[in-house]
């Protein structure tokens, strides 16, 4: 299969659109998508020149992002009033290719996914402190649900001895970031125009129970952060997978998404820490104490905003090409 540059049909472009609104790590935006025929087939690869090779050597958390990009293709089929048919990694070859999103049978979008398409373009990553106000029981209660719809749980961490440990392994793994010049260079090369804002960065890492990462170098400068809001720090949670192969990446991707957009149309956001997942022994070590023996694919904190910042996205003539593969 070669790929070019080519004119695309519209529903390529709505895909591709929604597809790029997706969550990455420090909006690296790790994909690129291919149209397959005209309008016929949407295709999802993996783009390694994208991936930070530091924070995310093997991949997974690219693959973890394409998933999220998955379900928002996922979700884009469905609000033009189609089923979405999904092949996962259909060449065996090729493990940059991950999906093809097919038009199947017409069905009316239903009212929790027209919530998620319209969530998709307000759902921004959060970073700092949330508000005061918790995030209800009914709506854990309903994005655990969402993630078990896509093969994957999420694992709400409240006990108060539990919570301690998982912090700690935040902690630690971020600490050993921070040690690291060129992984504290890889980080700090994500904030500007075309990555993070600098503006969302401003916050001290250390500001909440859950370390977060050090954009701007402010724990370099100031050990202690000026305040401290551990009230603040929102819901703790863990999504896991049964397994831990390429699928299963997938498969946590749109679950993850799929869990971020119902959260968003509730006005309630999310955090990540996957620090201590990027670092083999501290994620062994997560999902032994922390995940029950099943594997842990992200960590996130949920929340209510007290401020919001979008980051920006390449567009569709960025990210879109042609597939000059036949029609199946």
């Amino acid at each position: 299969m070669s790929l070019t540059h080519a004119q695309h049909g519209r529903a390529a472009l709505h895909l591709a659109h929604a597809a790029s609104l997706a969550p990455s790590p420090h909006n690296n935006q790790p994909w690129f998508f291919a149209e397959q025929g005209h309008d016929h087939g949407f295709e999802i690869h993996a783009d390694r020149d994208r991936r930070l090779v530091l924070t995310d050597p093997g991949g997974r958390e690219a693959v973890v992002a394409c998933g999220a990009a998955l379900f928002n293709a996922r979700i884009a089929v469905r609000n033009l009033g189609f089923r979405p048919a999904v092949d996962l990694l259909p060449e065996t070859g090729n493990p940059a290719y991950l999906a093809r999103v097919a038009f199947a049978a017409h069905a009316p979008v239903t009212y929790d996914e027209a919530l998620m398409a319209g969530a998709m373009a307000h759902r921004h990553t959060h970073r700092g402190p949330f508000a005061a106000e918790a995030v209800a029981e009914e709506l854990l209660d309903e994005l655990r649900e969402h993630a078990r719809a896509e093969g994957a749980a999420l694992q709400v961490v409240d006990d108060p001895d539990q919570l301690d440990q998982l912090a700690d392994l935040v902690r630690t793994a971020e600490d050993v970031h921070r040690a690291d010049r060129r992984h504290t260079a890889e980080i700090a090369g994500c904030v500007g125009p075309a990555g993070v804002p600098a503006e969302a960065c401003l916050y001290h890492p250390d500001c909440v129970l859950l370390a977060a990462r050090d954009y701007m170098g402010l724990a370099r400068q100031f050990a202690v952060p000026p305040q401290k809001w551990v009230s603040r720090t929102g819901t703790v949670a863990v999504l896991t997978t049964p397994y831990d192969t390429r699928s299963d990446w997938l498969r946590a991707g749109q679950a993850l998404q799929r869990v971020l957009l119902y959260a968003a149309a509730h006005r309630v956001s999310a955090a990540f820490h996957t620090q201590p997942l990027e670092v083999p022994a501290l994620r062994a070590e997560f999902r032994t104490r922390i995940a029950f023996g099943r594997f842990p694919q992200m960590v996130l904190r949920l929340g209510h905003p007290t401020q919001t910042w979008a980051t920006p996205r390449r567009t569709p003539a960025e990210t879109l090409l042609r597939s000059d593969m036949p029609v199946r």
